[in-house]
């Protein structure tokens, strides 16, 4: 492991954490909440926090969790709308200032990961608003503009991968709901294995901390944990079979 204590000198043939990559310049390349601001697809007013981003054919497919939307943008940086993802009503919660227990309040769909589905389409995974439901996260499939569920009963996704065979991995922020914690005051969420032809999710690990990302490579999930907490985020390899 590659720590303050074991690090050697990037200039010392074999150190364990290799040379000391450069920082490349950094421009704009494309402007999301510029677009959000100009054209604000989902009609709630203004909001824009790209969260996710993955290549297409034409150059790359953006989930603005502000937004509530899928944009595309192209090599040259033109930005334009995919899909929007709807708001639905939920009870609201018992909550000190809070509008009645059970009141139905609007409550975002926030999707915050984006993935290339088996034969090109696009699969998006939501967090949902406040009061953040459980088992209210919902798997959309994205193909021609048009969003279409293709599984549901997820809780506060935030990232899908695509496996080998075309196999879906979920992964929960926080499997209890946002609202509640576990004994470290974290989120703790868990990786689901989701068929696309249907079947219940399987549990490939649980009881995670605030994990923040995952991907699949060579039988393995590399899932990131600890996502919120600075200087203490850590990848698990998580095997897949």
């Amino acid at each position: 492991m590659c720590g303050p204590s074991s690090r050697r000198s990037s200039r010392t043939p074999g150190g364990c954490c290799g040379p000391t990559p450069r920082r490349a310049p950094t421009e704009r390349f494309a402007d999301i909440a510029g677009f959000e601001g100009e054209n604000d697809p989902d009609g709630a007013g203004p909001d824009s926090n790209p969260n996710a981003v993955v290549a297409s054919r034409k150059g790359a497919a953006v989930v603005d969790a502000g937004g509530n939307s899928l944009l595309s943008v192209t090599r040259s940086g033109d930005v334009a709308l995919i899909a929007t993802f709807p708001t639905r009503e939920e009870p609201a919660p018992d909550i000190p200032g809070g509008p009645p227990a059970g009141t139905p309040i609007p409550s975002q769909s926030v999707p915050t990961s984006v993935a290339v589905a088996k034969g090109g389409a696009f699969l998006v995974g939501e967090l949902r608003g406040f009061p953040f439901p459980v088992g209210g996260a919902d798997l959309y499939r994205v193909a021609g503009g048009e969003p279409t569920v293709v599984a549901e009963g997820f809780t506060n996704v935030i990232d899908v991968e695509v496996g080998p065979h075309g196999t879906w991995y979920v992964l929960e922020l926080a499997s209890d709901g946002l609202l509640a914690a576990g004994e470290s005051g974290l989120p703790m969420g868990r990786l689901l294995r989701v068929t696309p032809d249907g079947g219940d999710p399987v549990v490939v690990a649980d009881d995670l901390p605030a994990p923040g990302g995952v991907a699949i490579r060579k039988g393995r999930a590399y899932v990131t944990v600890n996502s919120v907490l600075p200087g203490e985020g850590q990848v698990l390899a998580v095997p897949l079979t």
